[in-house]
């Protein structure tokens, strides 16, 4: 058995003012498991994308998420989830006022490939991204794959 606080958790880089990843403190062998509190305007992914390998839920505890899908937006309400299946394109973000709380489940755990896209401002258009750590080492950085053109900054 284990067990741990969130508290005792530090926080990940990327675009949610908090990620914890819980997977590693319950070491967990099939299940990715992260928890999330995203400030309004806060997405939970670096861009649009999917998981080839990989089924991925979202249980929002509190707050409203927005999911871009190939099919539309979905809100997702607070004792609500959302499950994507292996390859189903998808974005989580806080469209709201309030602070969205929410757990994110992915089986299997180390299904590593992810594809995803973003906007590229010298491109004009979504395009295929690159994700590096900074040479300082303090930030996520997304590149476009077309252009090498820079898209994101993620601490």
């Amino acid at each position: 058995m284990e067990r741990v606080s969130l508290d005792a958790l530090d926080d990940r880089m990327g675009p949610a003012t908090v990620k914890r990843a819980l997977s590693t403190a319950l070491s967990t062998t099939e299940l990715a498991l992260n928890y999330y509190e995203l400030a309004p305007g806060e997405t939970f992914g670096l861009g649009y994308h999917r998981h080839p390998e990989q089924e991925e839920v979202f249980y929002v505890q509190s707050g409203t998420a927005t999911f871009e899908t190939e099919d539309g937006d979905v809100t997702v309400d607070a004792g609500e989830a959302i499950r994507f299946a292996p390859g189903e394109w998808q974005l989580g973000r806080n469209d709201g006022e309030d602070r969205v709380v929410a757990l994110a489940m992915g089986a299997p755990k180390d299904a590593s490939e992810t594809e995803m896209v973003r906007h590229c401002e010298d491109c004009g258009e979504r395009t295929t991204q690159r994700v590096a750590l900074s040479d300082d080492r303090d930030a996520l950085l997304t590149f476009c794959t077309v252009c090498d053109a820079q898209t994101g900054r993620f601490t």
